[in-house]
């Protein structure tokens, strides 16, 4: 008999004598699964057998591995577990592995009986929502190796018990709220100074306080990376730093720190510095030594003035050389641009003077040269250079030759631009974002085909075949890089989900990217097809018999319900007698609160369309004033036309505006649908949109009280619909063109014809085409098509931004969103940073800003670049209200004063001559004849 054949017998006679019930997984962990099954949503559909671990001990539940009958590995990464992690999970005692990673559900308390598991190795809980603090207890893991517990919610400080983790390499606590100074154990008896295995430090992106204590590093330690960029530190940065000779990666910037750098020669490893947006002080650091540097920016800090460094001619393999605002003067060593490697250059803002003059040798590879706001008086160009230099602000730029040409008019910057690389497509992809925080260049485009290659040569491992194509890649504003990913089965329609947990969780710090992209984590989008799969298949076959029995049932009941079906549909939706793509068919729906107009009802009241009476126009047509027999002023959108465009957007504000009813969203009167015309009829708005306010057209200027009220306003409607729609409703397309003001300056959001009714399941997550407006979609939304509510919090955050700024969100190709979070920062004084942003216009009527900062700080919460950072609408009100409260704000009326109505002579019978047209009048006290909107102004006083 053929060994394979004699294999199979064998197995057959096993499994025909172990008695039923027979398990081969020891019967307490079992008990510990079962109780984690049972709290737990969504958990693989093949678990539910009795034997977790299996005849051959690989498991025969996804995720499970076991030794010896006991259960050793547990991973369940992006299988969108649903629930908290139990204190049962401390009885699987012989655990070695626990990874419950990109399960954007799974949150709650980290309980304390993870002590229990003395044998655990790695504990990866990456990108969930668990919360609270982390227990002490963590430092009880003798054999722990990799503690991440990145981009999640978790406050307070960090353990200081943590230091006891002998064996720790790697420690990734980042994207969190920790606060608190870093624990030393000169201080707290334990620290993270004790780590001297450890090999990466990533405490980024919370909210630590307080200086970096000396005694934190040594030279004995083993450290490759420390980030540290976006927290709250102060202080100077430790001499000790520099006895890290291992060192590759040091991110400090974003922080408040003060002194001199530190003597940094040691650290010949050294690829990545960067110091940025602090308060150092004293000479510029000598980095002669740090010959292997590929990026550097020392920017936005308070160095002693001095000549351009000489040690830049030995930096040569440099990528990225930054330093803006650091009191540089004279000239630039004209060999830095030679160097082979290099591809950016940002000088901006300092005192280089003179000529200009890149030579004759310049690198291939440099695509951006930023020189702007400096004293230089004349340039050579260089003959082999034809990318981007950037000369606005110098002298130069009134040569008259220059002076029109892109070197002196703001150049796109590239650098933030949005790549994409043989797309691959296919109906169940699994994407993801890797997230690149210090990657050791700043043109991803001479790179990223490099990374697919490698990605591709990873994925060869899995046993099911793939395509890999990257999606996106961009930086963002803290100079990570994102790089979506997507995996399309080849040969098949999904992945299951053994497949997604052996392949696909590039968390295990297994893969190794190219050496020049540095420290990274992986993101998962949820992938919800794989585990229904296997069911289709059985049900297909169990179906194939039952069909045939049914079909004729089937049919009768069909023709039956056929005739019931429409007439709920027609009593539910009283758009079904309305045909598609513009045809008629049926009455107007008959909607409770909505009047159907006729076409020539909104002829006669728009007095046949006048030109006179364009109030506005978009990409759906114009908009018309009228007014109704009863002298109620309306506003009139009327479809371009001949156009078909807009009828999904036409039904979905009529359904939308007749369901929901608020002081702080646009009222709907009517519509109009016959004649081939689509027309939208809403209350008349007359103070136009928060745009034409802040941009100076509606001649309304709004000090800074009013605007913290149209904030709030703006806010209430949006949270209106999120929490207390039946069912809720995302907007879409919140922008200062969508917040109209009525006479009261009441904001009121406007537009709904992108927005979504979501079920309360959905509100979380809804895949859908993206649609909205650049410059205030969510970049999450963009990147993974999964809509939420906090879609309409990022757009809004951008509206808060205007609401400071007065800018739209993108203007001479700089987004507003960028620039503030550049110049913000949370140790300043109250919105000094800012104070170059900050509308003229607040700052010239000596009016006090109160809760300024408080309020960037809000609308900074709400553009964070991934969802679960962003606070909820109804939040935003209430710490809106609180800012008010807190200034002596009225939130009712918020002091709004008196207001005037300005009303043309010509447009109304009664005499409004100059010397009375800034008279308070009532609406009584003339008589419309049509063709001009009310304009409001406010009194001085």
């Amino acid at each position: 008999m053929p060994q394979r054949e004699l294999l199979l017998f064998l197995l057959l006679c096993i499994a025909i004598t172990v008695p039923p019930g027979f398990s081969y997984t020891d019967p307490d962990d079992v008990a510990v699964l079962n109780s984690l099954k049972k709290q737990w949503k969504n958990v693989p559909s093949d678990w539910k057998n009795s034997d977790p671990c299996g005849v051959s001990g690989k498991g025969s539940w996804v995720g499970i591995i076991c030794h010896d009958s006991r259960v050793t590995n547990l991973t369940l990464f992006n299988m969108d577990i649903q629930g908290t992690l139990s204190a049962e999970i401390g009885n699987l005692k012989q655990l070695q592995r626990l990874d419950l990673s990109s399960n954007l559900k799974l949150g709650g308390t980290l309980p304390v009986t993870l002590a229990n598991l003395i044998h655990l190795d790695s504990l990866k809980l990456v990108n969930c929502t668990f919360s609270g603090e982390i227990p002490d207890a963590l430092g009880n893991l003798p054999n722990l190796t990799f503690l991440a517990l990145n981009a999640n919610n978790f406050t307070g400080r960090i353990p200081p018990s943590l230091g006891k983790l002998s064996k720790l390499t790697w420690l990734d606590l980042a994207d969190n709220q920790l606060s608190g100074p870093l624990p030393v154990s000169v201080n707290d008896g334990w620290g993270l100074d004790q780590l001297l295995k450890a090999e990466h430090f990533h405490l980024n992106r919370n909210r630590f306080t307080g200086k970096i204590f000396e005694e934190i590093f040594t030279a004995n330690m083993s450290l490759r990376h420390i980030l540290l960029d976006r927290n709250q530190l102060e202080g100077s940065i430790p001499d000790s730093i520099g006895l890290v000779h291992t060192l590759e990666v040091i991110r400090l910037d974003i922080n408040g720190l003060t002194g001199k750098v530190p003597l940094l020669s040691n650290l010949t490893k050294l690829y990545f510095l960067n110091l940025a947006n602090n308060h150092l002080t004293g000479p510029l650091p000598n980095l002669t030594a740090l010959t292997a540097l590929n990026f550097l920016n020392l920017s936005n800090n308070q160095f002693d003035p001095s000549e351009a460094p000489t040690w830049l001619s030995n930096l040569q393999h440099l990528r990225t050389l930054a330093i803006e605002s650091g009191q540089l003067r004279g000239q630039i060593p004209q060999e830095l641009f030679s160097f082979k490697e290099l591809q950016e250059v940002n000088l901006k803002n300092n005192s280089l003077n003179g000529t200009f003059d890149m030579g004759n040798d310049v690198t291939s590879s440099l695509h951006k040269v930023n020189l702007e706001l400096n004293n230089i008086t004349s340039v050579t160009l260089s003959s082999n250079y034809s990318n981007n230099l950037m000369l606005m602000g110098n002298p130069v730029c009134s040569i008259p030759h220059l002076s029109t040409t892109a070197y002196c008019n703001d150049p796109f910057d590239q650098s933030s631009a949005i790549g994409s690389l043989n797309i691959t497509d296919c109906s169940h992809p699994f994407t993801g974002f890797l997230v690149f925080r210090a990657p050791f260049f700043s043109d991803a485009s001479d790179h990223i085909e490099e990374l697919k290659q490698n990605l591709t040569g990873r994925l060869k491992t899995c046993r099911t075949p793939n395509n890999l194509s990257i999606q996106n890649y961009y930086f963002d504003g803290n100079s990570y890089l994102w790089v979506q990913i997507k995996i399309c089965p080849d040969g098949q329609s999904y992945f299951n989900q053994t497949v997604i947990i052996n392949c696909f969780d590039l968390n295990s710090q297994d893969y190794k990217p190219p050496d020049l992209y540095g420290p990274y984590y992986f993101t998962a989008s949820p992938y919800h097809i794989s585990s229904t799969a296997r069911r289709y298949i059985i049900g297909i076959a169990l179906g194939c018999a039952v069909l045939a029995a049914l079909l004729a049932l089937l049919a009768v009941y069909a023709v039956r319900q056929k005739k019931r079906a429409q007439r709920e549909k027609l009593r539910n939706d009283p758009f079904a007698s309305w045909g598609s793509m513009g045809e008629e068919s049926g009455e107007a729906p008959k909607l409770r609160g909505a009047k159907a107009f006729t076409f020539d009802e909104l002829k006669m009241y728009t007095n046949n369309f006048r030109e006179i009476n364009i109030i506005g126009s978009g990409g759906y047509g114009k908009v018309y004033r009228g007014m109704l027999p009863d002298k109620q002023l309306v506003a009139i959108k009327r479809s371009k036309e001949g156009s078909m465009q807009g009828d999904l957007e036409f039904k979905t504000e009529i359904e939308l505006l007749s369901r929901v009813h608020h002081n702080n969203l646009v009222g709907l009167v009517g519509f109009c649908f016959e004649k081939g015309e689509r027309m939208l009829v809403y209350e008349y708005i007359c103070n136009k949109t928060l745009r034409d306010s802040l941009s100076g057209a509606s001649g309304i200027q709004l000090n800074w009280s009013r605007r913290l009220k149209i904030a709030r306003d703006s806010a209430t409607g949006l949270a209106y619909l999120h929490d207390h729609a039946n069912p809720p409703i995302i907007h879409r397309d919140v922008k200062s063109t969508n917040i109209l003001l009525d006479e009261n300056l009441t904001a009121k959001v406007s537009d709904f014809g992108l927005s979504l009714f979501v079920s309360n399941s959905e509100i979380g997550h809804v895949t859908n085409h993206v649609k909205g407006t650049m410059g205030y979609l969510d970049p999450e939304y963009y990147m993974t098509q999964q809509l939420t509510g906090k879609s309409d919090v990022y757009s809004f955050g951008v509206v808060m931004l205007e609401l400071i700024t007065a800018q739209p969100p993108i203007k001479d190709k700089k987004y507003i969103v960028r620039e503030v979070k550049i110049a913000f920062n949370r140790q300043d004084k109250p919105y000094l940073g800012l104070k170059d942003l900050i509308d003229p216009l607040l700052t010239s009527k000596n009016e006090s800003l109160v809760g300024l900062d408080r309020f960037v700080d809000l609308a900074l919460r709400c553009v964070e670049e991934e969802a679960s950072n962003r606070p909820m609408m109804s939040e935003i009100v209430k710490e809106i209200e609180d800012i008010m409260h807190n200034g002596g704000l009225n939130i009712v009326n918020s002091g709004l004063g008196s207001w005037e109505k300005i009303i043309p002579a010509q447009y109304y019978s009664m005499d409004v001559s100059s010397s009375s047209s800034q008279q308070n009048i009532n609406s009584s006290d003339f008589k419309y004849s049509g063709g001009f909107p009310l304009q409001w102004k406010l009194n001085s006083s």
